[in-house]
């Protein structure tokens, strides 16, 4: 109690003060009454009356210094009251100051009856240019100041065209007027009640900070969520360098013997292979004059390595989470179809990742066998763009994995849904991004060709790539990479045949189109289409050879052995390409069904959460936990990854991310 009565009267103080400041004049008058009643005295605030009277003679005095031309004491003044955080980070303070020095630097000129003292006139442009290269060099680059730079050389800047407006008589009484609201302003902000300003510090403040610690966690979770794709892509980068290095090295082994290539030689080539840490721990350990030695080590390099477990991610309740996909608010919709999607490309590789994909599968997540009227695949036709557009991401994410693609492709409505998106997506480019690279995915499934071909996609593709530069690298690469797809089967080359001059030259300039990712699956769609025979015949017609022969004057070994193949089928007579398969048979081939999770599902989000909302996994486990029902999940075995990196043309079915990555087994 003897604490409350010794800060009673400083309280009741900064009470007064705000009523005083608020100008509730009633209000204090009772208020003063009931304390003088009581006995209870006020503490007179510094900051009252008497900062009030403080304020109004500074704002004289620098107005004063301001009509006399005192340069020394307005900017004496100026900098000791006018706050430093103000002057050097409002841009309206930064502004007045600068035509503030201006003023004093011609004051002379303005206000001498006669030539002014060179002296004095001297030390006033010093004075100015000084602050021209120091605190107003700030202001340099601005257009509106850029001209005032060159005052101080200028002999006599009262008949020059650039400075005229400093020497008629409204300059001065406008930038008069301009300070006195100025100051205004600024002691009225600085007469603040102690009251309001402790609010403020201990409300408002504490809202701002939370809000950028919770934008700086949710920025720290997408950096870290990046890392981890980073990192896994780069695991799976190195096993396939020391995979394609140790046949590389059996090969040049193989020379060793026959001495086609000395082993000093061979030593150089591996060494170049590595980084500087592997160097020389190779240098040191390897005898390369013993055929074996160094393909042996790097294959044992390769061994599995006993990782930690990795734990299960907790369940989920798919009947609620299905029920907010179809009838919450669009923003929580795309909180949830963002959070899903991250579960996917974030979680583990293995057995985290197969359990996640197995519970999206076996809940019937996308209502892909629903014959309902209200699914959530119909969120690819949402009126938001946010929410189609994240859609279409986790159903790019869920064709990214070989059992999403054989979940998605169970009936062809999702097919027929994506095919209908893309051609009336013309708001959002991510979005049809996104729909393009889930059927450039369903294009690696015989039974998704087919249907593709037959429902004429082949055209629309060939319709877009006629304006290639207009397209993003991910538009192009995959939609080229679809035509190739779609080109390999019979039904494909017969479509092209139908607008065979079209394709052809479509083709052909994408053969010098600057982006190199898409050569190999244009040479590849050139070299199958080229085996039905009206599509040879108007390939010379055009020219083919003529051009195919400009880009190996230009291009790689590699590329050049490409074009080279693609001018034999040229000039081939056969009527039916042998090796290609035959359309007859429509069962699934999984040689080359594989996982391609790719880091462009997670770019460029479009929503981040406020403060108090939940967002990621976090929204997942807090709102929608459900019975632990996750089990391991034995790995689907395939085959090896067919690796392509020979001279031919691609002949299969491949899909961009797995073409970089060569399908890691």
């Amino acid at each position: 109690m003897g604490d409350v009565l010794a800060h009673e009267s400083e309280l009741l103080g900064l009470v007064k003060e705000y009523l005083d400041f608020a100008e509730f004049e009633d209000t204090l008058k009772t208020f003063s009454k009931e304390c003088k009643i009581k006995g209870i005295p006020l503490s007179k605030s510094a900051c009252g009356s008497l900062r009030d009277s403080q304020s109004s003679i500074i704002q004289k005095d620098l107005l004063a210094a301001f009509d006399s031309g005192d340069q020394k004491v307005f900017f004496d003044l100026w900098e000791g009251h006018i706050p430093s955080s103000i002057r050097a980070g409002d841009s309206l303070a930064q502004k007045l100051e600068f035509y503030l020095h201006i003023h004093f630097a011609i004051y002379l000129l303005k206000h001498s009856t006669g030539r002014p003292d060179k002296e004095e006139l001297d030390e006033r442009i010093s004075y100015f240019k000084t602050y021209l290269e120091t605190k107003g060099a700030a202001l340099s680059q601005t257009t509106e100041f850029l001209p005032f730079y060159a005052l101080p050389f200028v002999p006599n800047p009262m008949v020059h065209p650039s400075f005229k407006e400093l020497f008629q008589d409204p300059w001065t009484p406008e930038l008069k007027l301009k300070l006195e609201k100025f100051l205004a302003l600024i002691f009225k902000a600085s007469n603040t009640p102690k009251l309001l300003t402790l609010y403020k510090e201990n409300g408002q403040s504490n809202k701002e900070v939370l809000q950028q610690l919770h934008q700086q966690l949710v920025e720290a979770e997408r950096r870290s969520m990046t890392y981890l794709k980073r990192y896994n892509k780069i695991q799976v980068d190195y096993h396939n360098l020391i995979g394609v290095t140790a046949e590389l090295v059996d090969s040049l082994e193989a020379t060793v013997s026959g001495k086609m290539i000395t082993p000093e030689y061979l030593q150089s080539v591996c060494v170049r292979l590595f980084s500087n840490q592997m160097r020389q721990s190779l240098a040191r350990s390897v005898d390369f004059t013993r055929p074996g030695t160094a393909s042996t080590m790097l294959r044992a390099s390769l061994a599995p390595v006993k990782l930690k477990d990795v734990p299960l991610l907790p369940s989920l309740d798919y009947e609620k989470l299905k029920e907010d996909l179809i009838s919450g608010s669009d923003r929580s919709k795309a909180f949830l179809l963002q959070a899903l999607r991250w579960r996917l490309t974030t979680s583990h590789p293995g057995e985290q990742r197969e359990t996640v994909l197995q519970a999206y599968i076996s809940n019937d997540l996308l209502d892909c066998h629903s014959h309902s009227q209200r699914s959530v695949l119909q969120l690819l036709h949402s009126k938001s763009e946010v929410v189609r557009q994240y859609m279409a991401r986790l159903v790019n994410a869920f064709a990214s994995l070989a059992e999403g693609r054989r979940y998605l492709a169970q009936s062809t409505k999702v097919l027929r849904m994506l095919e209908e998106r893309l051609k009336e997506e013309d708001k959002d480019v991510i979005t049809r991004e996104n729909v393009l690279g889930a059927l450039q995915k369903f294009s690696l499934r015989r039974p998704l060709q087919t249907a593709m071909i037959q429902d004429g996609l082949i055209f629309w593709l060939i319709d877009v790539l006629e304006e290639p530069d207009c397209l993003s690298d991910y538009t192009l690469e995959y939609s080229v990479a679809l035509l190739m797809n779609l080109c390999l089967r019979s039904t494909g080359k017969n479509m092209c045949a139908k607008v065979a001059g079209l394709v052809l030259k479509v083709l052909s300039d994408l053969l010098g189109h600057e982006n190199r990712e898409i050569q190999p699956y244009v040479n590849g769609a050139l070299y199958s289409i080229l085996s039905v025979p009206s599509i040879r015949e108007e390939a010379r017609a055009v020219g083919m050879e003529d051009i195919l022969c400009c880009f190996i004057k230009e291009g790689n070994a590699e590329r050049i052995r490409q074009i080279e193949f693609i001018i034999k089928q040229l000039h081939s007579e056969e009527l039916l390409d042998g090796v290609l398969e035959s359309d007859d048979d429509e069962d699934e081939d999984d040689e080359e069904d594989h996982d391609i999770m790719e880091a462009d599902l997670d770019k460029d989000e479009l929503i981040q959460p406020q403060l108090g909302e939940l967002s990621g996994e976090k929204l997942l486990t807090m709102e929608y936990l459900g019975i632990m029902t996750n089990t391991g999940k034995a790995r689907r075995k395939g085959a090896a990854g067919v690796q392509w990196g020979g001279p031919e043309p691609l002949r299969r079915p491949i899909t961009p991310g797995g073409h970089r990555t060569g399908y890691p087994a």
